[in-house]
């Protein structure tokens, strides 16, 4: 029996169509109803593929989408990831990842993207994003920043709504009755945590009898330890702690239950993003959680608009979520 792989032409022979037919029904072309039913019954009964790199001659598309993220240490990002992927293959692409590392050298970043046949990039990184972003049009592949923004606005962006979600977590401590914040930022080159660092300063400020505590993080792991410990080793301590990130949230939260304090009823811990461990019982950690499904959708909107319509997008979509108050947020 013959093991030769089933081709267009055999497909086109079985269907009673031609080969230009089976072309268009596999790439979004136009062909009638009958005739596209006719081709894929008969590409199933062959167990007919078409070839990417064939196709992608075609349509001079490859249907990948490019995925840059500074690293999966951060618990929202695999989350992130597997939303975009499963949404982007229901929209006929696949996600190839690339890992920044947080490189401070934008050229290995720029090689590494370029590289690839993309249709569109999509910059989740916090590193560098807005620059590469620049790259990415200048080369004329489509762009959109996830969770990151251009502060211009000449570049699509879609994040949660920061300065929302900040001043909700703000007002929340404040009518706890708490009255010395902690406030933990990231890194300067991200643009959703300055957003959120500056709403939450702001809506201490508007409290005269509120003090605002402050400390960097560096969106890492013992930065984050190192900071809340600071915070809460002062003669006048923090009585809580908001943290621009879940992950950085989560080495707070390990700082204040090693200091034998009770996270909620000593202090109070917040983040923001809601990973899926914020919600782990061992954990329990307050947040506010930015609408990642939504978030997911709507930069895959903005980035087919560019792909197919041959337009770019300029402007941030800002998608408001909602403050999720778990154990280390609550007195009781």
């Amino acid at each position: 029996m013959s093991s030769r792989r089933a081709t267009g032409s055999d497909v086109a022979r079985v269907a009673g169509v031609s080969k230009s037919a089976v072309s268009r029904a596999f790439t979004g072309g136009i062909v009638s109803d009958e005739a596209r039913k006719r081709i894929m019954d008969a590409a199933r009964i062959l167990r007919y593929r078409p070839n990417a790199s064939a196709r992608s001659l075609i349509t001079s598309r490859s249907r990948l989408l490019g995925l840059a993220i500074t690293s999966l240490d951060n618990q929202f990002y695999p989350a992130l990831v597997e939303q975009l992927h499963e949404s982007a293959a229901a929209a006929g692409y696949r996600i190839v990842l690339f890992i920044t590392h947080g490189e401070a050298d934008l050229d290995p970043v720029l090689d590494e993207l370029l590289r690839y046949q993309l249709d569109g990039v999509i910059l989740a990184s916090s590193s560098l994003a807005t620059r590469v972003a620049r790259e990415c049009i200048e080369a004329g592949v489509p762009v959109v920043m996830l969770n990151n923004i251009d502060p211009e606005g000449k570049i699509a962006g879609v994040c949660a709504d920061n300065a929302h979600g900040a001043r909700a977590v703000a007002e929340y401590l404040l009518a706890q009755g708490r009255r010395r914040l902690g406030l933990i930022t990231g890194l300067g080159e991200s643009s959703a945590g300055v957003e959120r660092a500056q709403s939450f300063m702001q809506a201490v400020a508007e409290h005269p009898q509120a003090r605002l505590l402050t400390a960097c993080g560096h969106f890492t792991a013992q930065g984050a330890y190192d900071a809340a410990r600071s915070l809460l080793e002062r003669d006048e301590p923090a009585q809580s702690l908001f943290c621009v990130t879940d992950f950085m949230a989560l080495s707070a939260l390990q700082a204040v239950r090693d200091l034998g304090l009770a996270p909620g009823r000593d202090v109070a811990v917040f983040g923001f993003d809601d990973a899926p461990i914020a919600a782990w019982g061992a954990f329990e950690l307050a947040t506010y959680a930015s609408p990642l499904a939504a978030m997911v959708q709507a930069t895959l909107a903005l980035l087919q608009d560019q792909i197919e319509g041959g337009e770019r997008c300029t402007g941030t979509l800002r998608l408001k979520g909602q403050l999720m108050v778990r154990a280390s947020g609550s007195k009781t």
